[in-house]
């Protein structure tokens, strides 16, 4: 992406958590999964896969890889009812994946946290861009799936307790 530089401490893996963030993504009480060396969420068993807490350089990059598959982890009938895509590069995919960056823009800001750029960004950016180009008016219909994922998150502190669905 233009103009992004990482930081020089990238190389320094990261120890110290943010509370709030911490508590924030506990009362999501979704099933998380911390191995491996990938983030993804798996519609199949309703996990959120992320590699362990000291594998990112630094705190912001984990908690907006984890908002993100949290974004995707809304998308279930049961919460907020939106169809992933099926493959990797078709459309429906390409929209869900901007729903979800954009979820984690929003909980992230929500929290009080903001991201920089990742280069992992810029693999979306041509898929987005095609589906941006093709409908002018996805990104208001992203936005809003954005704000209704986040709005569900966000309401999910006042249902702690509860088992997700």
């Amino acid at each position: 992406m233009d103009g992004y530089t990482p930081k020089a401490d990238a190389e320094t893996p990261i120890e110290q958590r943010i509370e709030s963030a911490e508590q924030f993504f506990a009362r999501i009480n979704a099933r998380v999964v911390h191995q491996g060396n990938r983030a993804f969420y798996s519609p199949d068993t309703d996990a959120i896969t992320l590699p362990p807490f000291a594998a990112f350089f630094t705190p912001l990059d984990y908690y907006g890889t984890r908002a993100h598959e949290t974004g995707h982890w809304t998308s279930r009938e049961s919460r907020c009812n939106r169809e992933l895509g099926k493959r990797f590069g078709d459309n429906a995919y390409s929209m869900e994946e901007l729903v979800a960056e954009l979820t984690a823009a929003f909980t992230l800001a929500h929290l009080g946290l903001s991201i920089e750029p990742r280069p992992d960004h810029a693999q979306y950016l041509a898929s987005w861009l095609r589906v941006l180009k093709a409908d002018r008016r996805a990104i208001f219909t992203a936005a809003s799936k954005a704000q209704q994922a986040t709005d569900y998150l966000i309401q999910a502190l006042g249902r702690v307790g509860e088992v997700a669905a």
